[in-house]
């Protein structure tokens, strides 16, 4: 029975780990879905910098919004990873081709895969990393 505790102790851990990292990401995209639908005037100048319409930023906002949403409910967050991955691709993409720094969609895509991996006992199943 004693062997048991510190199982549970180490899964407590990685839960409330893996939910902390997992929050980065999503409060991020939250975030900067936020900010696509009040358009201060930052996000219009983003806009004009990546050569993109004005009139996407609505949409972009609520897709931003709506993935980071399903990726926070732990019954969806496997669905929510793979789109939130999908947007950060796209975010990647669109600094690489206006020659700006990639590092930050790359570094949250990474870091909701890492906070679900921690979080989801399925994942950790599903891929199991060997030390």
């Amino acid at each position: 029975m004693q062997s048991a505790a510190p199982a549970t102790a180490v899964s407590k851990k990685k839960l409330w780990t893996g939910s902390i990292v997992s929050a980065i990401p999503a409060l991020m995209l939250i975030f900067s879905g936020v900010m696509k639908l009040v358009m201060p005037p930052a996000v219009v100048q983003s806009f004009a910098h990546f050569g993109l319409p004005l009139s996407i930023a609505t949409g972009l906002g609520i897709l931003e919004i709506s993935c980071a949403l399903v990726y926070a409910i732990p019954r969806t967050s496997v669905l929510g990873a793979i789109l939130v991955t999908g947007y950060l691709g796209g975010a990647t993409a669109a600094n690489v081709r206006v020659g700006d720094s990639f590092v930050v969609p790359v570094l949250l895509g990474v870091l909701a895969w890492v906070g679900l991996y921690l979080r989801d006992e399925r994942l950790r199943a599903l891929i199991p990393l060997r030390s």
